[in-house]
């Protein structure tokens, strides 16, 4: 007698949820198969939920990344240099979620213990993997883990493939975005100005960081905002200086110093933005200092264009941060590549800082977030200015609404 399941799956075929549009992703896979060729490369196996996502469309909210050793991560797609489809490689239980999230047509189904059994049948039925394979793995990414990995890549030697690394062809790929990449993360960023406006409604004395946090999660998920790839923080008091701090039960007091670090999420695209408020009236001078540090989003309009390099770009702005007294307070002045993303990260590939290599360029349609972040006086702690842009022709294009200033938050108080 057939199963429950069995007839199920036979028949389940809902409606789509995709991110773009068949000839997006088409685009994708002929852009990735010649990366592999310029890498020399055979055979690639994507295994970074964002890569997956990325060239299929599939996303989930688990991916086996540190789960029992039972249920390994050998869940992933395959993409050969000379063929025009890919095979992707799941398990039984989201064959569902396949048909629905991705555009994959060429679906291998294992089972949770057997997956890698299958995914090397699979390989070599086709052809795919025979002696002298030269196979790509993502070793960058956190799945499959260290065992896992090492598993993977003996049964790949076993049946006579070559491995290597091809973490950063596949994240190179993905870099430059496409105007529907674009659009998504235009999105984004305005999801992530709701983000903020609800912080800003929501600060006041006696409420917690996380009254705060739930406020953000409730107004992005609203707009149709995702779970981004970090946990939002939400930082009070001294503890403002802790950028990477999670949300507490801690009450905000008045004279805290509050940073706000957000990140608007559509379909996996992220637009990060990062503001400092004060509960009650500052300092006059720490309130200065702050407001003067927003001059440099002119700079960094005026010099971060296509083909500058690095070195371009830092060397005003480390003049302009000395101008006003802030470059020896430095907490962390740069930026990283942003898009598609995944929890534990929404950090991409390049980077650029006073520790970058200073002749790399930026290339048209990238998109960045930019951080300046600085020690405050009078013991203040630490103020954080995040905003998101698309490198265009002209120069950097920042994507939000939410103004360029230091937020006071007055006269509101809870029991």
């Amino acid at each position: 007698m057939t199963s429950h399941a069995d007839q199920f799956l036979a028949a389940a075929y809902p409606e789509q949820e995709l991110g773009f549009s068949i000839g997006e992703y088409r685009a994708r896979h002929a852009r990735l198969r010649q990366a592999m060729s310029e890498a020399g490369l055979d055979l690639l196996y994507l295994s970074s939920p964002e890569a997956i996502c990325w060239l299929t469309g599939y996303q989930a909210e688990w991916y086996h990344g540190q789960s029992s050793t039972q249920w390994p991560a050998f869940s992933g797609v395959a993409v050969h240099v000379d063929h025009d489809h890919w095979l992707h490689f799941e398990t039984r239980d989201e064959l569902l979620l396949t048909r629905i999230t991705s555009v994959s047509e060429h679906v291998h189904l294992g089972g949770d213990t057997d997956l890698l059994e299958s995914v090397i049948g699979g390989l070599t039925g086709e052809s795919w993997l025979r002696p002298g394979t030269r196979v790509g793995l993502e070793m960058g990414s956190y799945r499959p883990n260290r065992n896992q990995s090492q598993e993977f890549q003996a049964a790949i030697e076993s049946a006579g493939g070559v491995v290597a690394d091809a973490t950063k062809p596949v994240r190179a790929a993905r870099r430059v975005k496409s105007h529907q990449e674009l659009a998504h993360v235009r999105t984004a960023q305005r999801i992530a100005d709701l983000g903020m406006a609800a912080a800003r409604a929501a600060l006041a004395p006696g409420v917690t960081e996380l009254d705060v946090y739930a406020e953000i999660v409730y107004a992005m998920a609203k707009a149709g905002g995702e779970n981004p790839g970090i946990t939002m923080p939400v930082a009070s008091g001294t503890k403002n200086a802790c950028v990477h701090a999670l949300a507490s039960r801690r009450k905000i007091m008045p004279g805290d110093i509050v940073n706000v670090d957000v990140s608007g999420v559509y379909f996996r695209y992220h637009a990060n933005l990062a503001r400092t408020f004060s509960v009650g009236e500052p300092d006059p001078r720490v309130a200065d200092y702050i407001d003067r540090t927003f001059g440099a989003l002119d700079v960094v309009r005026e010099h971060l264009k296509p083909g500058a390099t690095i070195r371009d770009v830092l060397r005003p702005l480390e003049e302009f941060y000395r101008e006003i007294g802030a470059w020896e307070n430095r907490w962390w002045v740069g930026g990283y590549e942003l898009g598609i993303a995944f929890p534990p990260d929404w950090v991409g590939e390049f980077v650029y800082d006073e520790d970058s290599p200073p002749d790399q360029t930026f290339v048209e349609n990238e998109v960045l977030n930019f951080e300046a972040n600085f020690y405050l006086p009078q013991h203040a702690g630490l103020t954080m200015g995040v905003n998101t842009l698309i490198v265009t022709p002209g120069g950097a294009e920042f994507l939000h609404s939410t103004p360029d200033e230091f937020f006071i938050v007055n006269d509101r108080t809870t029991s």
